[in-house]
């Protein structure tokens, strides 16, 4: 019996797993397949959802997590303080919520509402900690989940505006975070380099930099020149922490550290609508891409009070603008097949300029948006390039149609096999069924061999696309055996080239479990599940053998995931690639169990301040390893909140509102060893 999709945990689960996969494109993948709008609206979905029916919230939501986990490719840093990311307002309306939002807190707390706002524009790259011990750089990382991130300290060095050594007089310790862009002129430059060489152009300078800044050999990141603005202090000892953001980066400017020159306070939220407008209007002015406007406020005694929810803090928002749109004609409807078999029609435009590059296609997603849009080839239409990153079609100017034009239908064979697509029933997609179609083998290796899974530098989509037409490669178990003998002579493979790539296939044998499942093409299972499969099971073997209840039992795995996992190793074709896999001596088994007793599995610990004989993110890891989980904030589901020196006065404040128990470092120690409170 199928999963009601009007079922409330049924669509969580999908909802979930939608958002884990985007999640997957845009931060390890650099490669985002839906604007920001329509990934804002499966969230927001997620968040209504959760907010109706609370018990079915979990830990791993990503409503309740910062961006996507880090990259296997680099070694992580976990972050001291965490890096959280912020809420958006997309309009004035929004923007004046959080403002009331913040008034009413503020007067909660007995504060006059008239604070200082610190507007910023929001720089369109990477976000990166930067950790200077004694003056000097020591580690560079990405946000990551925003609790690890990827260690890319060698290339963050090759970055001019990186300093290596702080001016004046450096605090003992100094973490800053900032932004790692590309300059526009930068991006042309390289785009007409690749233009040059008639290789494929970068779709925008925010992927161009994050891809740039990913590089397993820092001296191609140098080439990229990259740039950095610093807007935050994460971390500070050895100096006093100035009372007001605004001081901090003055204090970041006299050690040498660029802060962007478009800074300004406001008291009154008038004043800081009237300059998101201004940057809205003048944001191609400017010499590197902005997404929006950051607001902040100023006092950091102040934040410390506001604290923050379980990913954004309660002090600050992004204003993000509005996608631009232009107009063009429409010249065609065509269709492209997925790894999936997804069916996605998307539109054949003739070029324009929008959102600060050309543009010459557009996704049209699905049969029922086609329908719903109305557009036609032939149509002039209005162009978005939603959040700056892929552009979407969003209707016709019906004024400007020809008479008589006739609607577009969406095809009933696969374009590329000639297969009869088919739509599920309470789906959007079509799909190619057959899993013999040219595009949906070329895409599954393609994701196989991809950074997030099995890594094989040098196994691109052009490599893996001839070597499809070249009857090579049929399913990804044919990666290892393929026929180096059959490369010699073929244009671009000289000795090297095979030596790489047969170097490059040998050691993706010894990759975790974990990217062996993601790159498998499993529907619905990304990193995260992938991890939580692999840990569980311990072997792709009793995975394989476990039915779809006990892969559901497994924590962070729903049911939707389950039986998608259990359908995959039921499939005869699969278990063959499997088997071929198995030949190849690719590693099957997984990290090994728990040794920790699990003494707070399913509590809450919350902790605050410094303890004695653990830092706060030594006694976290701690919480972690006997099985509970330890949030950011404090709540009625709290077990206890463990208390350390220089605690935060909010959380405090909290626990003893709501009862939670509240323990030093040897209740704290009683309570791994026995579960229960002292």
């Amino acid at each position: 019996m199928e999963d009601d999709p009007r079922d409330p945990a049924v669509r969580i689960e999908q909802l979930r797993a939608l958002i884990r996969h985007h999640d997957r494109l845009y931060y390890e993948l650099d490669a985002p397949e839906i604007p920001d709008s329509e990934y804002d609206a499966l969230m927001r979905e997620l968040r209504a959802l959760e907010e109706e029916y609370p018990d079915l919230i979990t830990p791993d939501s990503p409503t309740q997590r910062v961006g996507g986990a880090p990259s296997a490719a680099f070694a992580p840093v976990v972050h001291r303080v965490p890096m959280m990311s912020l809420d958006n307002a997309f309009d004035r309306s929004e923007l004046e919520a959080w403002g009331a939002r913040l008034r009413r807190r503020l007067s909660e707390l007995g504060v006059d509402d008239r604070v200082g706002l610190v507007c910023e524009l929001k720089i369109d790259g990477v976000a990166v900690s930067l950790r200077y011990e004694g003056g000097r750089l020591v580690q560079a990382a990405t946000r990551g989940d925003g609790r690890v991130g990827e260690d890319i300290t060698a290339n963050a060095r090759t970055i001019a505006d990186v300093p290596e050594q702080l001016t004046g007089r450096p605090p003992a310790v100094l973490e800053v975070r900032g932004e790692i862009y590309m300059p526009i002129a930068v991006f042309e430059a390289i785009n007409r380099a690749q233009r040059v060489a008639g290789e494929r152009t970068y779709a925008n300078p925010r992927n161009t930099a994050a891809g740039s800044l990913r590089q397993k050999d820092p001296a191609v990141t140098a080439q990229r020149k990259l740039s950095f603005w610093a807007y935050q202090v994460g971390e500070l000892e050895g100096l006093p922490l100035p009372p007001t953001h605004l001081e901090t980066l003055e204090l970041l400017k006299q050690l040498g550290l660029p802060v962007n020159p478009e800074i300004t306070r406001f008291e009154h939220l008038d004043d800081v609508y009237a300059f998101c407008e201004h940057w809205q209007a003048h944001r191609h002015d400017l010499p590197y891409e902005i997404d929006g406007v950051v607001v902040k406020v100023d006092d950091l005694a102040l934040r410390e009070a506001l604290g923050s929810t379980a990913r954004a803090p309660r002090w600050a928002i992004a204003y993000k603008f509005p996608p631009e749109e232009r107009t063009t004609l429409l010249r065609d409807i065509m269709v492209s097949i997925g790894r999936t078999g997804r069916a996605t029609p998307f539109a054949v435009l003739e070029p324009v300029f929008v959102g600060g590059s050309t543009v010459s296609v557009a996704t049209l997603h699905n049969e029922d948006q086609v329908a719903a849009k109305d557009v036609r080839p032939g149509d002039i239409v209005i162009v978005r390039k939603a959040g700056d990153v892929i552009p979407e079609v969003v209707g016709p100017v019906l004024s400007e149609r020809p008479e008589g034009l006739p609607a577009w239908t969406f095809p009933t064979h696969c374009p590329v096999c000639g297969t009869r697509l088919v739509r599920p029933e309470g789906e959007a997609d079509h799909r190619c069924p057959n899993e013999a179609c040219p595009a949906r083998v070329a895409g599954t290796i393609e994701h196989f061999a991809s950074r997030g899974a099995m890594d094989i530098e040098g196994l691109g989509e052009q490599r893996v696309r001839l070597f499809a037409e070249l009857g090579l490669l049929h399913d990804v178990g044919d990666i290892y055996e393929l026929d180096f003998e059959r490369l010699r002579g073929l244009e671009g493979f000289g000795e090297t080239s095979i030596a790489n790539l047969r170097a490059a296939i040998e050691a993706s044998k010894s990759r975790p479990l974990a990217n062996l499942l993601v790159g498998l093409n499993i529907r619905h299972v990304g990193p995260a599940a992938a991890e939580a499969l692999a840990t569980h099971f311990g072997h792709l073997d009793r995975l394989a053998q476990a039915t779809a209840e006990e892969i559901a039992a497994v924590e962070g795995i729903g049911p939707v995931i389950a039986h998608s996992v259990a359908e995959w190793f039921a499939d005869e074709g699969n278990r063959a690639v499997v088997e071929k896999l198995r030949r190849a001596g690719v590693n099957f088994a997984g990290p090994a169990g728990p040794e920790v007793p699990q003494t707070l599995a399913g509590m809450s610990v919350v902790v605050t301040g410094t303890l004695p004989h653990y830092s706060r993110e030594e006694a976290e890891e701690a919480i972690k390893a006997h099985g509970g989980r330890s949030p950011g904030s404090v709540s009625a589901r709290t077990t206890a909140l463990v208390v350390g020196d220089a605690p935060g006065a909010s959380k405090l404040a909290r626990a003893e509102q709501l009862g939670v128990p509240i323990l030093d470092e040897a209740g704290f120690e009683h309570l791994l060893a026995t579960g229960e409170l002292p």
